[in-house]
């Protein structure tokens, strides 16, 4: 993205996105090609075995377990609502209110991204020690906190502050995104646990992630603040935290179980 916003400098807009936007179907043959090198897990393979495999899982899950599906769409607004923000909504407001260059704010991204390379695996290290409910809850608060941190750090028009507040952005996030694959997926009961965690994930993105830089663009047009939007940030936050506390943590307990 980096390479072709300077090769297409002002028609990047009009067709310099769209290439890289193409190459990245690579990516779906690189996920693919591991997901089909991976094993599925025991507890599977054992219903396998068993013959307990559900005909029509998505269903059933909705039935039985409509709690979980509902609260883990909800547990997911404080990592998906930020996370638009900080990938997409920052170049508007970075171009058009701080007027920074967009290769910068490209490239302080790559380095966004750079450190969750640590930080992501970190949160999900700490959370099988710590337990997942207990990492998500800090950094769930801590994803409230940063979004006026965040905004005041570009406030300050400075480019090396505006730099460290786009690289450190993930941070609270990669806190809730860690452990948030087993904090979602040890709530469902095995034979469901597939399609479950898989509806309330992508719920999230409907109710979240999509309308996030949508409702932040709102925000700024009606308000012309950013601190706006980090109320915004804050209050899918203490949505994230409420859901969290209502859902059940199999932190390092036997999963294997069916369990309601």
């Amino acid at each position: 993205m980096l390479v072709f916003s300077a090769i297409s400098g002002d028609q990047f807009l009009v067709w310099g996105w769209r290439i890289p936007f193409f190459i990245s179907i690579v990516m779906v043959g690189v996920g693919l090609y591991i997901r089909l090198g991976i094993l599925e897990t025991p507890v599977f393979r054992r219903i396998v075995a068993e013959q307990r495999i559900e005909r029509a899982p998505a269903l059933e899950v909705v039935n039985r377990q409509p709690k979980q599906v509902i609260l883990a769409a909800f547990a997911r607004m404080g990592e998906q609502a930020p996370a638009y923000v900080y990938l997409a909504f920052v170049f508007a407001y970075g171009t058009q209110v701080l007027h920074t260059p967009r290769d910068f704010l490209l490239t302080a991204l790559i380095t966004a991204g750079l450190v969750s390379f640590v930080t992501i695996p970190l949160a999900g290290h700490l959370s099988n020690r710590f337990g997942r409910k207990r990492i998500y809850l800090i950094g769930s608060v801590a994803t409230g906190v940063f979004g006026f941190i965040y905004f005041a750090m570009l406030n300050t028009m400075v480019p090396a502050w505006i730099f460290l507040g786009v690289a450190l952005s993930f941070v609270p996030h990669d806190l809730m995104y860690g452990p948030q694959a087993a904090l979602i997926a040890e709530c469902f009961t095995p034979r469901l646990r597939y399609s479950g965690s898989s509806i309330g994930y992508q719920l999230a993105s409907v109710i979240a992630g999509g309308p996030a830089p949508l409702i932040a663009t709102a925000l700024l047009a009606a308000t012309g603040s950013g601190y706006v939007i980090a109320a915004y940030i804050a209050f899918c936050a203490v949505v994230s935290i409420i859901a969290t506390v209502l859902m059940p943590d199999y932190t390092n307990r036997d999963i294997s179980q069916e369990h309601a």
